[in-house]
């Protein structure tokens, strides 16, 4: 098989072909890094790239594989971690110079359960420095570049994750959401985006933004390859106190093409916001097609909407700051100004307005709760907008000038407030050329329904199969 053909091939596709012999892993991670390497100058995806020891990796699984050990659909696939993913023996920076020599003893958890199941490391993705922002800025590594226009943004802060998936660079990328910090990159460079619930997916060994909204999550091309990737990565951890012991499903059995018997709640307040008329076209259009495909379509009311921001902000800033205050005191002066200028934010935060925001976040969690009563799903957009220009502070809509970090983050947050999965799909594309998503939210510890609507749309529809004009 032509290796021009390995690299944007799912993880889904890659693994029966390994699995029967057809094509061996080293095909697989010479035709990533062959892309890489074309691509990379332009997208900046990579902190820091394994070449050799990727290659090492492949032979060996493909010796594995041929002695009759195959470990299971991951083996011999390329992976990518989002560079505050610790790694044993090679540098973790969590995207800033600070941390430029860092290089961890021990892998984390993530990176250990991906090692297991056979998967191939090619290096470390770039992010907004410390995970703290959601455009995919980085002054210390290069800003990150959007594969269907590189002078937009990739969204953040996994932007590195994002672009290297789109791009082909990486088959299976790891992001972590705090704020959107995988959804938004999804949904801005077309891919698949999916924020397990919190306590799903172990955090041991991330470096920390906020320790009660960070939730590590898959970055793919297709909704298969998040089910397969929850299949290795979800459980329990006794490294990481707040994942839960509950039962893990198959998640690859909920790729039934079948919504027949679901509710899905449309939130009206969603559209009540400012966002992009195509934007808003395209979304409601996609939840349109599952009412098509047979699920039942119903309007819902989330009135506490409006204060899903400033309960983030409260809480996120008063824990970013907590977490990072260090190095805050000790190299301020070497972090990136947005950056330092947030967690500075965070030094004014009381321990009464802390408190507070716990106080309304409970209530916040209650109403999302109550309307996942009455439907399995919250539908609505991931983004308002498409990407916007590199640096752009402001963004304009309809007339209205909006600050581009509240209004990148207004719709995402809501299901970090909650700790609910949530998943960003394609569902087609703007008049500038650049992808719009869909935004499907379920129950606690209901990833499987999650991943049953989203893949029923993305059956009926072709949007995850286009690629960016690289």
């Amino acid at each position: 098989m032509p290796s021009n053909e390995l690299h944007y091939m799912s993880a889904w596709e890659l693994s029966g072909l390994i699995r029967n012999r057809e094509v061996s892993p080293v095909d697989v991670v010479e035709a990533c890094l062959a892309r890489i390497e074309a691509t990379e100058p332009t997208l900046n995806s990579f902190i820091t790239l394994i070449p050799e020891q990727a290659r090492a990796a492949a032979r060996r699984a493909e010796q594995e594989i041929g002695r009759g050990n195959y470990r299971g659909p991951l083996h011999g696939i390329p992976v990518g971690l989002k560079d505050l993913f610790h790694t044993a023996g090679v540098r973790t920076t969590s995207g800033t110079r600070i941390y430029d020599t860092f290089i961890p003893a021990e892998d984390c958890t993530v990176a250990t359960k991906f090692s297991e199941a056979g998967a191939i490391l090619l290096g470390k993705l770039n992010m907004h420095p410390l995970a703290f922002g959601p455009t995919g800025e980085n002054a210390d590594y290069g800003h990150m570049h959007n594969p269907w226009n590189p002078e937009r943004i990739t969204g953040g802060s996994s932007g590195g994750s994002g672009s290297a998936t789109a791009a082909g660079q990486c088959t299976i990328t790891m992001g972590s959401d705090t704020g959107g910090s995988v959804r938004i990159p999804a949904a801005l460079c077309g891919i698949t985006g999916l924020k397990p619930t919190y306590g799903r997916v172990s955090r041991a060994g991330l470096t920390p933004l906020s320790w009660c909204l960070d939730h590590p999550g898959p970055m793919v091309r297709t909704v298969e390859d998040a089910a397969l990737t929850m299949n290795v990565i979800a459980g329990p951890d006794p490294r990481d106190h707040v994942t839960v012991n509950v039962p893990v499903p198959d998640y690859t059995a909920a790729l039934t093409g079948d919504v027949r018997g679901l509710r899905i709640g449309v939130v009206r307040e969603f559209f009540e916001e400012p966002i992009d008329p195509q934007v808003a076209d395209l979304v409601q259009g996609a939840i349109s097609v599952l009412g098509e495909l047979g699920a039942e379509i119903v309007e819902v009311s989330l009135p506490l909407f409006e204060y899903a921001q400033p309960i983030s902000n409260a809480i996120l800033s008063a824990e970013a700051t907590a977490a990072h205050r260090d190095i805050l005191l000790s190299d301020g002066d070497k972090l990136y100004p947005q950056v330092r200028d947030r967690l500075e934010e965070g030094l004014f935060i009381t321990a009464s307005e802390y408190l507070r925001a716990q106080q309304a976040r409970q209530v916040f969690c209650q109403q999302v709760a109550g309307l996942l009563q009455n439907v399995d799903l919250l539908a609505g957009p991931v983004e308002p907008v498409t990407a916007p220009v590199i640096l752009e502070r402001r963004i304009d809509i309809g007339g209205e000038s909006i600050p581009a970090v509240p209004l990148l983050t207004k719709y995402t947050r809501v299901y970090n407030i909650t700790g609910s999965p949530a998943i960003s799909v394609p569902c087609g594309f703007a008049d500038d050329g650049l992808p719009a998503a869909l935004h499907l939210a379920g129950r606690n510890f209901d990833e499987h329904t999650v991943i049953r609507a989203a893949y029923a749309y993305q059956q009926a529809t072709d949007w995850h199969t286009r690629r960016p004009p690289l």
